[in-house]
């Protein structure tokens, strides 16, 4: 099983996760353009593709799903609360198939396990994913760390983990107020010290990769990003990889 990311951030938002026989990409904020030129960066492309998930209906994850699906025919798998909001934003998708109940679904080789995470959208979700043998963890776009979530990612061989933004940065940083306190709420994203104490909470003894992700450009850096979540496993700092906007990350496998 392996994964790769087209980008990370505010400006677009796309992993693939795949094995032989299967590839899903996770949520997809480009251009159909700018998706064929990331994915063949990566050695894939579009009709490569066997499903797309959507974690929720913001433009910078959800922008360039509905030309996608359109263009390839794969099915586009979302709740039914960000399917909904999808509609009223960008007209009706095709293929849609809803996830219910947050109960575990197979596409392909793949099983997907989605769960529930608090972010300002009308129902996201973020997922595990397993071949039977490893488990990866995604999760992003969320405004604190639930028990159930630690449940969710406790145990991974990989785990691709939101580092949004340091504190200092952010109360100094050019953001209005209400914007600020938007991203430190609930509903909003994950400090990398919020990150960072996540790891100190779930079993890390399997994980053969952690990737920093959804850096903000504006109220924060890799640098404090890395140290926040390498100092929590106790690891060197190049172990720690990180999905950037510009040039997201190659292939990890993991074996």
């Amino acid at each position: 099983m392996r994964f790769a990311s087209l980008g990370s951030g505010s400006k677009g938002n796309g992993t693939l996760f795949e094995t032989e026989e299967t590839t899903i990409l996770v949520d997809c904020g480009f251009s159909l353009k700018q998706t064929e030129i990331r994915l063949q960066r990566l050695g894939k492309a579009l009709d490569e593709i066997d499903a797309i998930l959507v974690t929720h209906e913001h433009g910078d994850h959800l922008g360039g799903v509905r030309r996608l699906a359109k263009k390839t025919g794969c099915p586009v798998w979302m709740t039914s609360g960000t399917a909904a909001e999808a509609e009223r934003r960008h007209g009706l998708f095709d293929s849609v198939r809803v996830i219910g109940g947050f109960e575990r679904f197979s596409i392909g080789a793949i099983e997907v396990s989605p769960f529930h995470v608090s972010h300002d959208a009308e129902e996201p979700i973020q997922f595990t994913f397993s071949n039977g043998k490893q488990r990866v963890g995604l999760l992003t776009d969320t405004g604190e760390v639930s028990s159930h979530i630690e449940r969710q990612l406790d145990g991974c061989d990989a785990l691709l983990l939101e580092c949004n933004y340091d504190p200092d940065m952010l109360a100094i940083g050019p953001y209005p107020y209400s914007l600020k306190k938007r991203v430190m709420g609930r509903l909003g994203h994950l400090s990398n010290q919020q990150a960072a104490m996540l790891l100190h909470e779930i079993d890390t003894s399997s994980l053969q990769h952690l990737v920093v992700m959804h850096l903000s450009e504006q109220n924060n850096c890799e640098e404090k990003a890395v140290s926040a979540v390498s100092g929590a496993l106790g690891c060197e700092k190049k172990w720690i990889s990180i999905a950037s906007q510009k040039d997201g990350l190659g292939w990890r496998e993991i074996v």
